[in-house]
């Protein structure tokens, strides 16, 4: 079976709060400033291929008074970084020594995905990977789905997506590609033994 991830928030923790929760000091106002101002489908862009310095320059005009912290979120992205997903790393040799292929598939900016691809072991696991800032094209759209299927010359009905969003593993579930939602290790342990 080839088994495919998402990288944050499956592989590796990205979490904006990790970065706003110490700045605002106050949970509510980083949710607030995360659904309305940096939002992720602002963030999506950047993951698509905009510029990071374009993005923030659109968003800041938009938000004159956010301006800081707008910076902030290409500035210190690597505060958003937690580190590794427990127990993931460890899972993917289990998964690996039961014969199953290893592929990523994640939306991610050009500009910051270089910062962390050589610290996670996890990453140099797989097989393969599509990183959409490279591709300009982001889940859940079909077309990504298909480039790695592609790519990788894979069969959708032997593989298996596994992602945190459950709007990303419905995008590979409408190629054909079987969805997972990422919630645990065990979790996703009993869900790839069920469906096998």
């Amino acid at each position: 079976m080839n088994l495919i991830f998402d990288f944050g928030g499956v592989l590796i923790d990205w979490d904006p709060h990790h970065l706003y929760d110490p700045y605002f000091v106050d949970r509510a106002k980083t949710d607030w400033f995360l659904q309305n101002i940096c939002t992720m489908d602002w963030n999506l862009q950047m993951d698509g291929g905009k510029p990071f310095a374009q993005g923030v320059a659109e968003l800041s005009a938009r938000f004159p008074e956010w301006s800081r912290e707008i910076k902030m979120f290409h500035r210190d992205w690597i505060k958003m970084i937690g580190g590794p997903i427990p127990g993931m790393y460890d899972l993917l040799l289990e998964f690996k020594a039961a014969g199953h292929r290893l592929f990523g598939l994640s939306n991610w900016s050009t500009e910051t995905f270089p910062l962390i691809k050589d610290d996670y072991p996890a990453l140099r696991l797989l097989e393969g990977m599509v990183v959409s800032g490279y591709e300009g094209v982001t889940k859940p759209q079909p077309e990504i789905y298909q480039l790695l299927l592609d790519r990788y010359s894979l069969k959708a009905s032997d593989s298996v997506f596994i992602d945190d969003n459950p709007a990303n593993a419905a995008g590979a579930e409408a190629v054909g590609i079987r969805g997972i939602r990422f919630t645990s290790c065990e979790d996703l342990r009993i869900a790839l033994q069920a469906r096998s």
